[in-house]
C-alpha cells in the first residue's frame, strides 16, 4: 500500500483532533496511514509517499525547528501543504497580501511592540472602543485579547508586556462574533466541502473548541460561498486543504478573519462526506505529481 504519515504533536492533551474519520477512506483507496509526531527522528520521511501537516499544535513554540522538519521532508518526499505555502501562510502578515488582491479582511493595525500609551491610539484608529491584539505567529487563541477603552492601566500594561518584543495585529471587536459565530469554509483541492459555525462559549470571545465554543454545520449562504471562492482564488495552484474563516460585518458582508492552510482543524466528523472528500482529494493530489 502507499504510505502517508499524518504531522501531528507530541502530547495532544485536550485538543480535539479528528483526523482519523479520514483513514479507512484512505485504506479503500489503497493508502496506509500513520500519525507521526513533526519531532520524531526515528523513522526517515522518505518511507512515505506523502507527508500531510495535519494536528502540528505545538509548532509556534519552536518554528526555527519546525521549518527544518518540513524542508526534511520536502527533500525526502512531497509535503502538504508545499513548503512555500506554509513559510506564507505562518505569519498572519499574509491578510496584507489578501487586502491588496481585493479581498475584504477584518481591518487590521500592524505594530512590531506594543506598550501602554498605543492602545487609545490603536482605539482611536479603528475608531472602536474594544479591540482584539494576537501576535503576528500563533494560534489556537493563545494570547489573544480583547481590549476596552476602559480597561485598567494595570490590564493594558500586563498585556502590553506580552507584546514588548513581538510582532503582533490589532482589529476592532468583531461583535458579531459574539452574537452570530464565526464560519469556516473547508476546501479540498480547490473544490468546497462543508462549513461550520463556531459560537464561542459565554463570557469568551474566541471560538476555539478546546475553550468551549459550540461548533455546528451549516449550508453557507450564496454570498459567504462566494467570498471564500474569491479568496481561495488567489492561491495558484490550489493547496490540497485550505480552511477560511469569516465574520459577518454590520453591512451584511463577510470579512476574513483568517485563510489557514499549515494545521487547520478540518472538522471531519461535522459532514459525513467529508472524510470521503479528504480522502479523494489527497489520492488525487498525490498521483498528480
Amino acid at each position: 500500500m502507499n504510505q502517508c504519515a499524518f504531522l501531528t504533536l507530541d502530547e495532544t492533551g485536550d485538543f480535539v483532533i479528528d483526523d482519523e474519520h479520514a483513514i479507512e477512506p484512505l485504506k479503500t483507496l489503497g493508502w496506509e496511514v500513520s500519525t507521526v509526531s513533526w519531532r520524531q527522528t526515528s523513522r526517515p520521511w522518505s518511507d512515505f509517499d506523502i507527508v500531510i501537516i495535519r494536528s502540528t499544535w505545538d509548532y509556534w513554540n519552536d518554528v526555527p525547528e519546525f521549518l527544518d522538519t518540513l524542508r526534511q521532508i520536502n527533500a525526502e518526499t512531497r509535503l502538504a501543504n508545499r513548503l512555500d505555502l506554509v513559510h506564507w501562510n505562518l505569519a498572519k502578515t499574509y491578510m496584507r497580501d489578501l487586502d491588496g488582491q481585493g479581498i475584504g479582511i477584518v481591518p487590521t493595525c500592524w505594530a512590531a511592540s506594543l506598550d501602554v500609551d498605543a492602545f487609545k491610539g490603536l482605539h482611536g484608529e479603528l475608531g472602536t472602543d474594544e479591540i482584539v491584539v494576537k501576535p503576528v505567529v500563533g494560534a489556537n487563541g493563545e494570547d489573544a485579547f480583547r481590549v476596552s477603552r476602559t480597561d485598567t492601566p494595570e490590564r493594558l500594561g500586563s498585556i502590553a508586556a506580552r507584546f514588548r518584543q513581538r510582532e503582533c495585529m490589532i482589529q476592532p471587536f468583531m461583535a458579531n462574533i459574539i452574537s452570530e459565530g464565526e464560519y469556516s469554509l473547508f476546501f479540498f483541492n480547490g473544490e468546497y466541502s462543508h462549513a461550520i459555525l463556531k459560537v464561542p462559549a459565554k463570557s469568551e470571545f474566541r471560538s476555539q473548541e478546546e475553550r468551549g465554543a459550540d461548533i455546528r454545520s451549516v449550508e453557507p449562504q450564496a454570498k459567504l460561498l462566494q467570498r471564500a471562492h474569491e479568496a481561495l482564488a488567489t492561491l495558484s495552484p490550489s493547496p490540497l486543504y485550505a480552511r477560511i474563516d469569516f465574520v459577518r460585518n454590520d453591512e451584511d458582508d463577510f470579512l476574513v478573519m483568517e485563510l489557514e492552510l499549515i494545521e487547520p482543524s478540518l472538522y471531519l466528523r461535522m459532514d459525513p462526506q467529508a472524510p470521503g472528500r479528504f480522502a479523494a482529494a489527497i489520492d488525487q493530489w498525490a498521483r498528480s505529481g
